[in-house]
């Protein structure tokens, strides 16, 4: 029973082998799906597994709620399903009177995770560890490395292309069946949503196939990568601030949000319903608070405003959760200090952009803090426009913070206060034994290099077995490439490279009288012993097996051997 089991499982995998595929040696050769088509597979997989969840927990809802809340039975239903996928992509949709893009983020985890997950599996399927360039041997010149990394991001964009193009065709067949006579989905939104997402996830899997999550990093220059960091240390800060005073404000005003939910009296199954509508919305009101914190605000509808300076609110949605803002009117003077944190995000995060690529140019590190700073800006009005949208027609049209003036303000706030201190820390660490890259020194003035020359280069300390595999084609986070060692040769160049001992094989010299000069052979007693010594040092333990040669039998009863690139991660 084992053995059909285990026949049932490899079946699909060897009728596969058996079709000749293009460009491929014959039949002894590995028959590998082309990336095109593991990103088709990964794509259908992602959709059909995603669309499962949602049809359930769908279903669910339309057994306990009225019959016809979902439509005409099982196919509204199906269609309900479809319209929560296009919103967990956020694409939008069309009503009489107006439009819904107020859509929540925390619904594009699902998604999201199962498209990486696809990714991962597309990327071992196509073998693609083993089309990236081989590890650069050391002292390797800086173009070649250059070259390697420019493959390495070649290779991660195909991946990207391969997974996002057929996952945005799927979503416009998906966008065509989730029509009804209310809601009309946007199939442009919906095309551009889910290319973007299913882009950046099969992206991120890929690269994360290198090596280690830092390994990603340095797929960037080392410039470029301080600004990244940079940007998501700012981000970072912002955020983390957001959350503080979201959860402060449900904290402070529990009582207010468990009237409103005793009003709407939903019952149980409504309950937990309105519950988990709460929590994905959750997302978008950190990012209120990001907005609130910046100093621009957001809108509740046309004319209304929560921001530092004030509240002006009117009649607010009917939704529990929406307890915890403010009364309308002036705010107080403590309420004001909340602008000082992206003053210290951006303190921080230029902090960060001098660390890890100081200059000697002392004029260009207040000028790389401003481009974190915008980065930074950017970042977050990206993500106030993705947290607002507008909930219908005529007052509802605007709801949530404004892009542009998020951008702005985050801009020029974090831009500011990092480009005074990643000067300032530029400064400190010249000075002060930072490490500072070399060839600007080299083409800098007498005066900077004098000042350079001053500076202490820090090696990084590595301790402990480094992650990864050999081939993984990492620069730093990897184990080095096995080398080929001596007792590894063949027995007749063994028998060849070892010196012959005449008295170890009983020859003439064997039997020779040992005596005056030559008995001691220079050494006296001391000599043999050492001698000795050093052929039992040549006797050495067994080596174990390797675990990465695999050998098993073919279905033509013979064997094949090949080395398995992945052992090292399975008996990790």
């Amino acid at each position: 029973m084992t053995a059909l089991f285990d026949q049932l499982r490899a079946a699909p995998r060897t009728v596969l082998n058996r079709i000749p595929l293009a460009g491929s040696g014959g039949d002894d050769d590995e028959a590998r799906r082309p990336l095109p088509v593991s990103g088709m597979l990964a794509a259908a997989w992602t959709l059909g597994v995603g669309l499962a969840v949602l049809t359930t927990l769908t279903l669910i809802g339309w057994i306990a709620a009225p019959r016809g809340a979902f439509g005409q039975g099982l196919p509204g239903v199906f269609r309900a399903a479809c319209q929560v996928w296009l919103a967990a992509h956020h694409a939008g949709f069309a009503i009489p009177g107006g439009r819904v893009g107020l859509l929540p983020l925390g619904l594009t985890v699902l998604p999201a995770a199962l498209l990486y997950r696809a990714a991962m599996w597309m990327a071992r399927d196509a073998d693609l560890r083993l089309r990236l360039p081989a590890r650069l041997p050391k002292g390797s010149t800086k173009d070649l490395a250059n070259a390697r990394r420019r493959a390495q991001l070649v290779l991660i964009a195909q991946a990207g292309i391969s997974l996002a193009a057929p996952y945005a065709l799927l979503a416009g067949v998906i966008a065509l069946a989730a029509q009804n006579n209310l809601t009309q989905p946007f199939v442009g939104e919906a095309l551009l949503s889910h290319l973007v997402l299913a882009f950046v996830a099969g992206s991120l899997a890929t690269a994360r196939t290198i090596g280690p999550w830092r390994s990603m990093l340095r797929l960037l220059p080392e410039r470029a990568r301080s600004v990244v960091v940079g940007t998501a240390v700012a981000l970072s800060i912002l955020m983390a601030a957001g959350l503080v005073l979201v959860l402060a404000a449900i904290v402070a005003d529990f009582g207010q949000i468990r009237r409103l939910s005793e009003l709407l009296a939903p019952g149980f199954v409504g309950g937990a319903l309105l519950l988990l509508v709460e929590t994905l919305y959750l997302f978008n009101f950190v990012i209120w608070g990001l907005a609130y914190i910046s100093g621009p605000g957001f809108a509740l509808g046309t004319g209304t405003l929560v921001a530092p300076t004030g509240v002006q609110l009117g009649a607010v949605p009917a939704l529990p959760l929406l307890g915890a803002l403010p009364d309308s009117g002036t705010m107080s003077p403590w309420i004001m200090g909340v602008l000082a944190v992206p003053f210290i995000a951006g303190a921080v995060a230029g902090v960060m952009v001098a660390r890890i690529s100081p200059t000697p140019h002392f004029e260009s590190a207040p000028l790389w803090g401003f481009v974190c700073g915008l980065g930074a800006g950017l970042s977050a009005g990206l993500l106030a426009a993705l947290a607002g949208g507008p909930l219908g027609g005529a007052r509802l049209s605007a709801v949530g913070p404004s892009a542009w003036e998020v951008a702005l303000s985050v801009t020029l706030e974090v831009g500011v206060a990092a480009g005074i201190s990643a000067g300032l820390a530029n400064w400190w660490l010249v000075f002060h034994g930072a490490r500072v890259e070399a060839a600007p020194v080299r083409r800098a003035g007498d005066a900077i290099a004098k000042v350079a020359g001053k500076v202490k280069l820090a090696a990084p300390v590595v301790t402990g077995e480094l992650p990864g595999h050999w081939m993984d084609a990492t620069e730093a986070d990897t184990q080095p490439i096995p080398v080929i060692r001596a007792d590894w040769s063949d027995e007749h160049a063994s028998a060849a490279a070892e010196p012959f001992d005449p008295v170890l094989s009983g020859g003439p010299a064997a039997k020779a009288p040992r005596s005056g000069k030559g008995a001691t052979g220079g050494g006296g007693p001391g000599a043999g012993a050492a001698a000795s010594k050093a052929r039992g040092a040549r006797r050495e333990e067994p080596r174990p097996p390797r675990r990465d040669i695999v050998d098993e039998s073919d279905d033509r009863g013979g064997h094949i051997i090949y080395v398995d690139p992945y052992a090292w991660d399975r008996d990790s």
